[in-house]
């Protein structure tokens, strides 16, 4: 499984040859650095573990300096592993964009936007008990029955109910490479990434 690191920049639309307007997210992606290579004889798995974003010294610790300086590159903010990597790739090696191609399909992987403590129509989609008849005037959003009372005297594990949203690991399979910038370090893919403006993802292929 090849991969890069990338920050999302935004989003904006193509046009398709036929006039179709497609909503795609912009992505800087790399170039990342290999600050490490894991083999089976050493680590039991094959890996290449990839850095990206610089990063200032005084906010590195000592540990991280010497990582880093085995890769002869300067300190960064983000380290990803990617297992299997497609290429043999050595210590201190570039990796950029011109890794995709226009056409391809990728995996994004990122954390998706927080929403704090949430109720069941938004968290799940509910549509809430029902209309304000009958003498209904507070149950507009709320969840309903959570179980039997007697038996079994509790609420299942993974019942659906309001809590935290939002802040997960989320992936997003088969996007299509629609444009790869190399002088600008840019990917354009088609459709939504999860994460706000200038948070962290990793492209798969």
């Amino acid at each position: 499984m090849s991969g890069i690191i990338g920050k999302k920049i935004g989003m904006t639309s193509l046009y398709s040859a036929a006039g179709k307007n497609i909503p795609c997210t912009v992505i800087e992606a790399g170039p990342c650095v290999v600050t490490q290579v894991r083999t089976i004889e050493k680590d039991g798995y094959n890996a290449v573990q990839l850095a990206f974003d610089e990063k200032k010294e005084k906010h590195t610790s000592s540990a991280m300096k010497g990582h880093f300086e085995k890769a002869q590159t300067t300190p960064k903010r983000k380290l990803v592993e990617f297992r299997d990597f497609s290429d043999e790739k050595q210590l201190g090696e570039t990796i950029t964009v011109e890794l995709f191609a226009e056409g391809e399909f990728v995996d994004v992987v990122g954390t998706s936007k927080g929403k704090g403590f949430q109720g069941v129509v938004k968290r799940h989609g509910f549509s809430g008990v029902g209309m304000q008849t009958h003498g209904q005037h507070n149950r507009l959003r709320a969840p309903g029955s959570l179980g039997a009372s007697s038996y079994p005297s509790r609420v299942f594990k993974g019942m659906r109910m309001a809590g935290r949203t939002g802040g997960a690991r989320v992936k997003i399979q088969n996007l299509e490479i629609l444009k790869v910038i190399p002088e600008q370090n840019l990917i354009v893919i088609q459709g939504a990434v999860p994460g706000p403006k200038g948070s962290y993802v990793t492209i798969e292929k």
